[in-house]
C-alpha cells in the first residue's frame, strides 16, 4: 500500500468525516503521525469513495486502490478516468447503491464517471432538490460537499481566508457565481496534512478545509469535470421540468 496515497485519501477524506457525514467516528486518527495503516483500514470503510477507488484501480490494472494516481483520478481528475467503462461503472453501481434512489445516476448510462463530482451531483439527491422549496439548503450542500478551487489570500493561525468562487442556481441553471472570501481551516489543533498553506497558494477545498496546495494541471481537471456534471444536471432537470 502506498503510504503517499493514503495520505492524499486521508487529505480529501477527512472534512466530511470529521463532521460525521461519511466515514467511521474517529475522523482525527488520520491526523496522527505515521497513520498509513489506519488512514487504509478507515478508507475502506468510506462506502462511497472506496467503491470508486476500487473500480479505478481494476479498470487501470493497478493493484492498490490507494495509488496515488486513482486517489487523485477520484477526488480530482486525471487520464486514468479514460479507463473507466461507463456502462461497467453503472453495473458496480447498482450492486453498492441498490437502495439510493434520491439522485439521477440511475439514468446516467455513459454519462457515469467514477470521479467525485459525480457521486456529489448524481448520486447524492441534493441536486435534484434544486428547484424544490429547499433550494437554499441543496445549493448550501452542493458548494461544501464538491471539491472547489481556491487561492489563499491570507492565513492566521489554523484558518485561511481563501477566494473562490461558489456555485450559484437561478431557479432553472448550476452556474458560478463572482469570486468571494471564505474562511476554512487547514490544521485542527495544532495537527494538519500540509506543513503550511501561504498566500498564493492555489488550493483544493473540501468543506470547510483546505486539502491540498495543487497545480494548475490539477485546477483544470477539477473545474472541467465539475463543469460536465453541472451541464447535466441543468439538461436532466430541464427535461424533468
Amino acid at each position: 500500500m502506498s503510504a503517499e496515497g493514503a495520505l492524499l485519501f486521508a487529505r480529501y477524506a477527512y472534512p466530511p468525516n470529521e463532521l460525521g457525514y461519511c466515514g467511521p467516528e474517529g475522523a482525527e486518527a488520520m491526523l496522527q503521525h505515521n497513520a498509513t495503516a489506519e488512514i487504509e483500514r478507515r478508507a475502506q470503510q468510506f462506502e462511497g469513495a472506496w467503491c470508486y477507488l476500487q473500480f479505478i484501480a481494476e479498470s487501470a490494472g493497478i493493484a492498490d486502490p490507494l495509488d496515488p494516481r486513482v486517489v487523485e483520478a477520484y477526488w480530482l481528475g486525471n487520464d486514468l478516468l479514460s479507463d473507466c467503462d461507463p456502462r461497467k461503472l453503472m453495473r458496480r453501481l447498482r450492486e453498492r447503491f441498490a437502495g439510493q434512489h434520491g439522485g439521477t445516476w440511475r439514468m446516467a448510462a455513459d454519462r457515469a464517471l467514477a470521479h467525485h463530482s459525480f457521486q456529489v451531483f448524481e448520486v447524492y439527491p441534493w441536486a435534484r432538490l434544486l428547484p424544490s422549496d429547499g433550494s437554499r439548503i441543496a445549493l448550501s450542500v452542493l458548494e461544501q460537499c464538491r471539491i472547489r478551487v481556491g487561492v489563499v489570500h491570507s492565513v492566521d493561525g489554523e484558518t485561511a481566508s481563501v477566494q473562490s468562487s461558489p456555485l450559484t442556481w437561478d431557479g432553472s441553471r448550476l452556474g458560478r457565481g463572482a469570486v468571494c472570501t471564505e474562511t476554512v481551516r487547514w490544521s485542527a489543533n495544532g495537527r494538519a496534512f500540509l506543513d503550511r498553506v501561504s498566500p498564493g497558494d492555489r488550493v483544493a477545498l473540501h468543506w470547510d478545509w483546505v486539502c491540498d496546495v495543487i497545480t494548475q494541471v490539477q485546477a483544470d481537471e477539477i473545474e472541467s469535470r465539475e463543469s460536465r456534471q453541472r451541464q447535466a444536471v441543468d439538461s436532466l432537470l430541464t427535461q424533468a421540468g
